[in-house]
């Protein structure tokens, strides 16, 4: 960790005592910052967001009620900006040049951005650096209606206060948050980013992308009109013909849209009855299901799990109602009320729909230790998936229609692609649905959504209603900006406010007690002998089994014996990774490609360097703590070995084949070391020739050794 970051953390864990002895006092110093940074006169030089934000932080580590924040922050920014629209109407002559702070070139920008934005100002202006505190004063000094004025300040208010404590918030679960950035939270928060900017990345260029499909397809188009034989059959087949014309008329909504989205009804419905077969037979996606919540597991973090509990509440039924009660009101001040009865039908079919899924399914949630907080209802589908595709797919379909620029266009698509992707992905990480619960529950959720942009077009079509773009009056935007504010408002304070019965089932192992520790693959459902890919697929054979007392003497034993304990994979640990590879350093404790067995993650990993001293090259083990016991109280532990042999795919290592050779190195260090008790090397599986995961082939005679620790 560098210099800056330990004195910061140093400077908060002395700051947080001194807060928590001001009491009620914190509050009004919030109202009171929050006042003074929206003044003409100082709030160009008060950093008051920054104090608030910090204040956010705060109530997260219980110093401060978040909800009481709101109103004092909010009222204080109020304040503030009454204060500042009253001196605005008594002139500018305290703004000069000459002045260090009321610059008049501040209050000629203010000016331009009151123009430029009208009586919408005071809500943008709230929220644009230096402009905050000119804003209102420029709307006094040109006598703006008080009545417009006070509505836009109170409603830009109570926005700029919760968002502003929220942003604290949601990065003060966590005060070593900067120390979290090498941490399970930072390799989490840069794999999402890179899917974020892959998924915009292809929806901004896919304008061109379609428009080279269409292209090519009026070229096939007209190839295949003006080919003979085709010419031949049209004039052979004028009934057959004429219905694949009208099946393929752009104009008509019977014609080419109602074609299109009855083949994708046709194709998603299949994919969903697929899905469900798989889960019924328990077919490989069962099998990548577990594996895949044991891995988010492992990356648990309580800063991601505050994150991803407010993201889940997107998809909770309170929330999805007002936030589809707000969007009705809108539509039916906009005057587009076709499209009010398509989103409630299909948000009810839906959940109807998700409802007897589960029923008919019935399948249990992850199991005891897995699942964050307690969900009671089955798992199949995913009642968060479907409702995240269905009302924020239909949202995107609305905004789509409306807008005129693709640039709108395309931000919209995103950003109800990146909510739908998040949804899904926050009841896996929080351990309450499989990844299939979650794919099933977005292909209920399109099945529904295509039914409801298939109503709404026929019904525009039946009715020949002229669909117009959405034009917003000054007055309709003053209604559209509340209800907006008011959702806002009321997601916040439910987020807040919700408290879910966490899990607090403890990982109580069920000991088996056995005399040779070979009696636990002998047994009725005993684990597999093999390491296993995501699917379940066997891998490379267990070769080395352990007794020892507990982890702290395995660990030791391996250290004894020349081995180092590998990193765990964190954001920190990759860079430093690509860094040795790509200079052909050392790194001594790089980490390791996550192994399966019985379902789980490995619980160890040791390495050993060779002579090229790089991490393309080296020794690996990987190491899986059993429930079985001896009866002398020790535990049981399994593992693989391998040796890399150079970086493949630029993520992975490429294997050398035999593993018996690292298998008896390993066995070499740990006799040398003396650390072991007794021994004996047994037959454990038939000699096999494999591959792995990444394609690499293996063989092995399938002995393992069998080591008790001293």
């Amino acid at each position: 960790m560098s210099y800056v970051t330990i004195v910061t953390m140093n400077f908060i864990n002395n700051l947080l005592p001194t807060i928590q002895h001001l009491g009620y006092w914190g509050y009004w110093l919030v109202l009171l910052v929050s006042l003074v940074e929206s003044l003409a006169f100082v709030g160009t030089v008060v950093p008051g967001a920054v104090v608030v934000v910090f204040a956010g932080f705060l109530s997260a580590q219980g110093y401060l009620d978040l909800g009481d924040l709101i109103w004092f922050a909010a009222i204080g920014a109020i304040l503030g900006d009454s204060i500042s629209y009253y001196l605005g109407t008594k002139g500018t002559k305290l703004f000069k040049n000459e002045n260090r702070f009321l610059k008049a070139s501040h209050l000629d920008a203010g000016k331009k951005f009151f123009e430029k934005h009208g009586n919408k100002s005071i809500f943008l202006g709230r929220f644009v650096g230096l402009l905050r505190p000119i804003i209102p004063f420029v709307a006094g000094l040109l006598r703006m209606d008080k009545r417009s004025f006070f509505f836009w300040n109170i409603i830009s208010g109570f926005l700029w206060a919760v968002t502003h404590l929220l942003f604290g918030y949601f990065f003060g679960g966590a005060i070593g948050a900067i120390e979290a950035w090498s941490g399970r939270l930072s390799i989490f928060i840069v794999a999402i980013a890179a899917l974020i900017v892959l998924i915009w990345f292809l929806v901004k260029k896919s304008h061109g992308f379609w428009r080279f499909i269409k292209s090519v397809g009026l070229s096939i188009k007209e190839a295949v009109t003006k080919n003979q034989d085709v010419q031949k059959f049209v004039h052979k087949h004028p009934k057959l013909t004429v219905f694949f014309q009208h099946r393929l008329d752009r104009k008509e909504f019977t014609g080419l849209p109602l074609t299109i989205l009855v083949i994708a009804f046709v194709y998603v419905l299949f994919l969903f009855i697929g899905i469900v077969q798989d889960v019924l037979t328990s077919d490989l996606i069962v099998a990548a299901d577990i594996r895949i919540e044991n891995l988010l597991y492992a990356f648990r973090d309580p800063s991601l799990i505050k994150i991803f509990l407010w993201i889940t509440l997107l998809g909770k039924v309170q929330i999805v109602i007002s936030i589809a009660i707000i969007a009705s009101i809108l539509l039916w001040l906009l005057k587009k009320r076709v499209y009010i009865f398509s989103l409630w039908f299909i948000l009810a079919g839906s959940e109807l729909f998700v409802f007897l899924g589960k029923l008919v399914v019935h399948r249990s949630r992850p199991g005891e230790l897995i699942p964050f907080y307690q969900e009671h209802s089955l798992s199949f589908p995913s009642g968060h998936a479907t409702i995240a595709v269905v009302l924020y797919g239909f949202l995107v379909y609305i905004l789509w229609k409306k807008l005129k620029q693709w640039k709108y266009k395309t931000t919209s698509l995103f950003l109800g692609l990146i909510i739908i992707f998040l949804i899904g992905l926050s009841r896996m990480y929080l351990g309450v649905h499989f990844l299939s619960d979650v794919l099933g529950g977005y292909l209920v959720g399109l099945l529904w959504l295509i039914a409801g942009i298939t109503i709404t077009e026929w019904y525009i079509s039946k009715k020949s209603i002229d669909v117009k773009p959405i034009h917003l009056s000054p007055k309709v935007k003053y209604v559209a900006m509340s209800l907006i504010a008011i959702e806002l408002i009321f997601y916040g304070v439910y987020a807040h406010n919700y408290k879910p019965v966490i899990n607090t089932y403890q990982s109580i192992l069920t000991v088996q007690n056995v005399v040779d520790p070979l009696q636990i693959f002998s047994e009725k459902n005993s684990p597999p002998k093999f390491s296993e890919g995501l699917l379940g697929d066997p891998q490379e054979p267990i070769s080395l089994i352990i007794v020892a007392k507990n982890d702290e003497e395995l660990v030791s034993v391996f250290k004894l014996a020349g081995w180092y304990r590998a990193d765990p994979v964190t954001f920190d640990s990759l860079v430093k990774t690509a860094k040795a590879v790509f200079l052909h350093q050392q790194y001594l404790t790089a980490p390791m490609t996550p192994s399966f067995w019985n379902a789980k993650v490995h619980d160890f990993g040791f390495e050993k360097p060779t002579d090229t001293n790089t991490v393309a090259e080296r020794h690996h083990a990987r190491i899986w703590k059993t429930n079985v016991q001896t009866p002398d109280g020790r535990f049981i532990y399994v593992g693989t070995m391998s040796f890399d042999k150079g970086i493949k795919w630029a993520v992975t290592h490429k294997i050398e084949p035999d593993l018996d050779t690292e298998r008896e190195l390993l066995f070499s260090d740990l006799q040398k070391s003396n650390v072991i008790e007794q021994l004996r090397k047994e037959q454990f599986v038939d000699p096999i020739i494999g591959q792995n995961f990444a394609g690499d082939q293996f063989f092995t005679d399938g002995k393992a050794y069998i080591l008790y620790i001293i």
